[in-house]
C-alpha cells in the first residue's frame, strides 16, 4: 500500500471528494485508510457506570484507492512511485521526482 500513517492525503471520489486530510492508521489488510475528519459517522454510546452516554462523532476507514498522496512542493495530488535510492526503496511522486520519504 502507497499510503503511510501520518501523510497527507486528498480525496479523490466520494461524498467527501475534495477534502484533505492527514491520515490517522492504515489497515493494508484490507486496503483502508482512516482519514481526519472523512467518512465522518455518528456512534451512540451507551451509559456505563464511569462514563455519560454521549453521541461521539468519529471517522470510519475508506478504501485506499479514493485518496491521493498530497505533495506540497507540487501543491497537488501526486501519484507514488518507488525508486531504489542508496539500498534502500524510497517513494517519489511522479509529478516532481521528489523523495517522500
Amino acid at each position: 500500500m502507497k499510503i503511510k500513517k501520518d501523510d497527507v492525503v486528498v480525496v479523490i471520489t466520494g461524498k467527501d471528494k475534495g477534502k484533505k486530510g492527514k491520515v490517522l492508521r492504515a489497515i493494508p489488510e484490507k486496503n483502508r485508510v482512516v482519514v481526519e475528519g472523512v467518512n465522518v459517522q455518528t456512534k451512540h454510546q451507551k451509559q456505563t457506570r464511569t462514563a455519560k452516554a454521549e453521541i461521539r462523532h468519529i471517522e470510519g476507514p475508506i478504501d485506499a484507492s479514493n485518496v491521493m498522496l498530497y505533495d506540497k512542493k507540487a501543491d497537488a495530488p501526486v501519484r507514488v512511485g518507488y525508486k531504489i535510492e542508496n539500498g534502500k526503496k524510497v517513494r517519489v511522486s511522479k509529478k516532481t521526482g521528489a523523495v517522500i520519504d
